[in-house]
């Protein structure tokens, strides 16, 4: 889709909505005009599909919420968030009409799989995407109680449906589509984004969310983040964003002592390789060589 110039092709004008596959190969050609720094080329290619398909428009909200996060500015946030609720609601409309929770329960225990189709499947895995990051910008947008409350529910329904999807992939009865690689990314993004998160909050804390149902385990979300990372699926560069800043910010912010700046380094190395100018991938390059010393570099 990438012209030898650099810009994508134009989208097909007046066609269906887009196969699934197609849907991905697009989204992540968005991904890398997004990490080459052309951000407005990137949502300029995406918008004539946002409305028709859950991956255009999940990808579009999630520029913009990255755009929000490195410039808290309220407007960027405002638009980033609704953005992403139309990106809910538009996947919710691809989604089996059963809940998530009573349907996966049903299948993982039953040899009912084939009435889901794969649109269906990764309805489910975006549909979780969208209630996480709309919970991280009600939590950037208001610290008041009634937000928290908010993005309380969201984070506690986006769990469930990660959890659920969990059970899903183990399962002997799930039979691989033919874009498992991104739907199990998906899973992998959300259930290590989730463990780690939750494995790092105080114990008195931690203790209390257990008793709602939430559970954390650092090692197992930074396996998943890894295995997630390695793979080649749309969110493998998220895996590795959320890598970069455990091992780079977060262990330091919380004092754990588990600081691996090789691993952070290994992690950083290809995509420095491939965007040596994306002023994402420098921006960590910048922290990794502080964290050393060499404020100079």
């Amino acid at each position: 889709m990438t012209s030898a110039g650099g810009a994508p092709g134009a989208l097909p004008a007046g066609t269906p909505e887009s196969s699934l596959h197609e849907a991905l190969d697009q989204c992540m050609t968005a991904l890398d005009l997004f990490l080459t720094n052309q951000f407005s080329e990137a949502l300029s290619y995406l918008k004539p599909r946002t409305k028709e398909s859950m991956y255009h428009s999940l990808t579009y909200a999630t520029i913009l919420e990255m755009q929000a996060m490195m410039t808290f500015d309220p407007q960027d946030i405002l638009l980033a968030g609704n953005m992403m609720k139309e990106a809910q609601m538009l996947c919710q409309r691809h989604r089996r009409k059963s809940s998530v929770t009573d349907s996966f329960s049903s299948l993982v225990n039953r040899p009912t799989l084939g009435q889901f189709t794969e649109e269906e499947i990764h309805a489910e895995v975006c549909y979780a995407e969208c209630l996480l990051q709309r919970a991280a910008l009600t939590f950037l947008q208001d610290e008041n109680m009634v937000s928290f409350i908010k993005g309380g529910i969201k984070v506690r329904n986006s769990y469930q449906t990660y959890k659920e999807l969990d059970s899903l992939v183990q399962s002997s009865q799930y039979c691989k589509g033919e874009n498992h690689p991104h739907f199990e990314g998906g899973v992998k993004l959300g259930v290590g984004a989730f463990n780690l998160t939750l494995s790092m909050l105080p114990t008195r804390i931690l203790r209390l969310l257990e008793f709602v149902g939430f559970s954390g385990n650092k090692d197992y979300g930074l396996l998943q983040l890894e295995e997630g990372a390695s793979g080649h699926s749309f969110r493998a560069v998220l895996c590795v964003m959320l890598l970069l800043c455990y091992h780079t910010f977060l262990t330091f912010v919380l004092g754990t002592g588990n600081v691996n700046i090789e691993e952070a380094e290994k992690l950083l190395k290809p995509y420095l390789n491939r965007y040596p100018k994306g002023a994402i991938f420098l921006f960590f390059a910048g922290r990794i060589e502080v964290i050393k010393g060499n404020i100079d570099a």
